[in-house]
């Protein structure tokens, strides 16, 4: 039995948050599924990352940090660790034992995978009917390329993304920053958040499908458009001719938007330009953009009389931009401070850190006190030995 001494790095949670009480099992790794999982967790789900003896492959991933990967930590935030080996009947054994009392389980194991284990939908399902089932896969379920393992980037390329990313008759270019799978960890939120509502209905939980593919597909609605009639090969991007986009200052760049008939006014009267806004030729995006090659040199000459800091002030509300930043200044923005978007963590090994730690704001019910990533198999004495006198144990953090 796992005793209740104080324990620093699993602290209490104060608040519950609109999934209290609601159990998952995490066995996924790197990105779309743990972080899809660690949203679970933000809104008060009590969330158990299980890991292979290795564990999670994006611990390994490079990193400053001398004994942890930053994106880990990033990724997998207020859940506790259990190390189990599914190859192993112990492990396997272990896991059965924890589903039968969890409301949802998460996994990226390729189709096929889960068969040989014995952990696939409809053997779980027989366990605990009441379990929503998560698989979040490359390609989905079915058809020729469900089989093959998919990733982030490799999603980017294949859909149309990178193409998109390029300059104009220039190479593809990556997305970096995993956009795609944290959109499918979003769905996978939403998703799986749905199916809990229906079971409320039937009491029967179900199987919930998320893959890249549809992520990086669903992230396009807007170009996934195709009229009758119409040809395949015809103009997708949506940049609005130039004026809105990244330009260059006396110092650094700013970002500026300006599609509408009100903020094209003000950029033109905030920088001296006043005579563009007059200008019926420029009246419309798809006029400017047309005319684009007229306008931007005069813009970036009028830009260059400024700083992107000096542009954002004078600027103010009246015309939508943002001076070009690193990600490290948002450790101290006001905006971010503002609505406490971060946090301070601490964790086993790599000692106190800040992160981020509210995805989502909640007035009645407010989400819980986020905690550190697990140090690899933090919680699994713990964990087992309370599955085996009480399973509703298992899943409940030892207070201070």
């Amino acid at each position: 039995m796992a005793d209740d001494s104080p324990d620093p790095y699993t602290p209490q949670r104060a608040g519950n948050g609109p999934l209290h009480g609601v159990r998952v099992l995490d066995l996924s790794a790197y990105i779309a599924g743990p972080y899809g999982c660690t949203l679970l967790a933000d809104q008060g789900a009590d969330v158990i990352k299980v890991e292979p003896p290795g564990g999670d492959n994006l611990r390994q991933y490079p990193s400053t940090l001398a004994n942890e990967s930053r994106a880990f930590l990033g990724v997998n935030r207020s859940k506790r660790g259990i190390v189990l080996d599914l190859k192993q009947e112990s492990g396997l054994v272990a896991l059965l034992k924890l589903v039968r009392d969890a409301d949802i389980l998460v996994h990226n194991f390729r189709p096929g995978v889960t068969e040989r284990l014995g952990l696939d939908y409809h053997s779980l399902s027989a366990i605990n009917p009441r379990l929503i089932y998560c698989a979040v896969t490359g390609y989905g379920q079915t058809g020729p390329m469900k089989y093959k393992a998919g990733y982030d980037q490799v999603l980017q390329t294949m859909t149309g993304m990178c193409a998109l990313q390029g300059k104009r008759a220039g190479p593809p270019e990556i997305i970096y920053g995993s956009v795609v799978d944290y959109y499918a960890a979003a769905l996978l939120a939403a998703g799986v958040s749905s199916a809990l509502f229906e079971r409320e209905r039937s009491g029967l939980g179900q199987f919930v499908d998320v893959s890249l593919l549809r992520s990086a597909l669903t992230m396009q609605s807007a170009r996934m458009i195709w009229a009758d009639g119409e040809s395949l090969d015809i103009g997708r991007d949506m940049r609005s001719g130039g004026v809105t986009g990244i330009h260059p200052t006396s110092d650094g760049h700013i970002y500026i938007s300006a599609n509408t008939p009100h903020f094209w006014k003000a950029l033109c009267v905030k920088t001296g330009l006043q005579a563009f806004a007059e200008n019926p030729r420029y009246d419309t995006v798809r006029k400017r953009a047309d005319n684009v090659g007229e306008i931007v040199p005069e813009l970036h000459q009028a830009l260059a009389q400024h700083s992107a800091l000096e542009w954002e002030e004078i600027f103010g509300d009246e015309v939508p931009c943002a001076a070009a930043r690193r990600i490290e200044d948002m450790f101290e923005h006001p905006q971010v401070n503002a609505e406490g978007i971060l946090g301070t963590f601490e964790h086993p090994i790599v000692g106190s850190y800040r992160g981020v730690a509210q995805s989502i704001g909640f007035g009645r019910t407010p989400s819980p006190v986020p905690f550190a990533a697990p140090a690899l198999g933090q919680d699994t004495q713990d964990i087992l030995e309370a599955v085996e006198t009480s399973p509703r144990q298992a899943f409940r953090r030892r207070p201070v």
